[in-house]
């Protein structure tokens, strides 16, 4: 267990301020509790601060692996100006999301042992974030018979599976993922295309919290952690 750093109480308010004005602004009707984190069972994932998503665009959040969500946490961490080394000390969740992803990487992670041990070839992830990276080195770091290693760069890092004996590979040329599209997704039209979903959401909802955004909302919690969300009102 790392010592903590970070705090709702030195970083919430910042958290709530940046949340509510980004999200007012792209017409998404999100709540969020900003919480102290509770010492994790195992050490997958250690953060200080997490953010928790409800509400009724929580759909939004999730989709394409949760991009959103994980796009929402690193401009968060952005505008914080927390050092890369430090990202892993905040977690953006909805539907515990996590949870579920960090356990999908934990099967991916031994599938791919059991491969490699078994063919005696490398295996090599897509790519992805240094906080899932750390996830698949972590569930193979007691396995004996492989060993992994991070490869490539920017966009492009991933993890490698490699044999315990086999020296490393060069990294191939990175080539960008396609954009993903998923069921709901509205068909291509070749010249012309409709208003994005966050514009719709915006024109069509009502007025923000407005006062209730003072002091005296902050100071009726009690000293508990910052809460964000809005009351929209009905939807025209």
């Amino acid at each position: 267990m790392t010592e903590r750093k970070y705090s709702v109480a030195s970083i919430g308010l910042r958290i709530d301020g940046f949340l509510y004005s980004t999200l007012e602004a792209a017409g998404i009707t999100l709540d969020y509790d900003i919480q102290d984190a509770a010492p994790a069972g195992d050490d997958f994932e250690t953060p200080d601060v997490t953010v928790k998503f409800s509400g009724p665009d929580v759909d939004l959040l999730l989709t394409n692996r949760a991009e959103l969500l994980l796009a929402l946490e690193h401009v968060t961490m952005e505008m914080l100006r927390m050092p890369s080394e430090d990202h892993s000390r905040i977690s953006f969740d909805a539907n515990d999301y996590r949870l579920l992803r960090i356990e999908e990487l934990r099967i991916s992670a031994v599938t791919a042992a059991e491969r490699v041990v078994k063919t005696g070839q490398a295996f090599r992830f897509n790519p992805m974030n240094s906080r899932e990276r750390r996830v698949i080195h972590l569930a193979l770091r007691n396995n004996e018979a492989i060993r992994s290693e991070s490869g490539g760069t920017g966009p492009g890092r991933h993890v490698v599976v490699y044999p315990a004996g086999m020296a490393s590979l060069p990294d191939p040329p990175y080539v960008p993922e396609a954009p993903r599209r998923t069921l709901d997704s509205p068909p291509r039209e070749p010249m012309e295309r409709s208003g994005g979903r966050f514009g719709d959401r915006g024109r069509g909802g009502g007025g923000g919290r407005g006062g209730d955004r003072g002091g005296d909302r902050r100071g009726d919690r009690g000293g508990g952690p910052p809460r964000g969300g809005r009351d929209r009102g009905p939807r025209r």
